[in-house]
């Protein structure tokens, strides 16, 4: 069966760090949060297709996700959009799994490349019908609004574009990258985008509809924040209550 509501997971978090690759790992809590949340039917595997349309789908991370996925009993897939679409029927796939998870990179090409082949209009089908939407960095913003990013290089820009499905910014990486707080601020304080939520690396913020459910996080010290616009050119940050999974 389907989420409960249409759910989103954005995140600033990666896989559990090995001996390998630099992104080989092994999937942590947040994902195997996220396969209880979708509820997948009884007496088959868990359903997950990952995008990662913001790396240009490197070959690399294709084999690093199915990887970091092998020994939780879920059935990966992943679905490419270079050169061409790797399914020929986008919507029937993405609809028939579980969670869609979508990995970092440049969020700009990342909206650009998906609205070129209509998966904007798929992915809120998706979410609408009870699919978890998932993602990192430039997979949790692509939900929201806007944000802050690195898709034209530093130093960071906002982007304004964003799905929409959550009327709201985004800031990942919050903590680790000096420039994403202030910027993040000013932006909101200024009306550029609106009202934003920020994580830290390795926490994530849960919304069911537009709602935001809670904070989770894999490491103690990573929290999760809002910002807010509270005056002409002014913006209030708040430590939102992150729960440790």
């Amino acid at each position: 069966m389907p989420a409960a509501q249409p759910t989103i997971i954005a995140t600033s978090i990666s896989f559990l760090r090995s001996q390998g690759g630099f992104w080989e790992g092994t999937a942590g809590p947040s994902y195997e949060y996220a396969i209880k949340l979708s509820r997948p039917d009884s007496g088959r595997k868990p359903r997950l297709c990952f995008l990662a349309t913001g790396l240009g789908d490197n070959p690399v991370y294709t084999s690093a996700f199915y990887y970091a996925f092998i020994n939780l009993g879920v059935d990966v897939t992943n679905l490419s959009l270079f050169p061409c679409p790797s399914y020929p029927n986008l919507r029937e796939h993405l609809l028939s799994q579980d969670v869609i998870w979508v990995s970092g990179g440049s969020t700009a090409n990342l909206l650009a490349v998906w609205r070129v082949h209509g998966l904007d209009e798929i992915m809120r089908e998706c979410w609408e019908a009870g699919v978890v939407l998932m993602g990192s960095s430039a997979g949790a913003i692509c939900w929201h609004s806007g944000g802050t990013t690195d898709s034209f290089r530093y130093p960071l820009q906002a982007i304004t574009d964003g799905l929409r499905f959550l009327p709201y910014s985004n800031s990942p990486h919050y903590s680790a990258e000096k420039e994403r707080r202030p910027l993040t601020n000013q932006l909101v304080a200024d009306g550029v985008i609106p009202d934003a939520y920020a994580t830290d690396d390795h926490a994530g913020l849960v919304f069911f509809g537009t709602d935001l459910h809670e904070a989770i996080a894999e490491h103690p010290s990573a929290k999760c924040y809002s910002i807010a616009k509270v005056g002409e050119g002014k913006a209030v940050e708040t430590e939102l209550p992150t729960r440790l999974l």
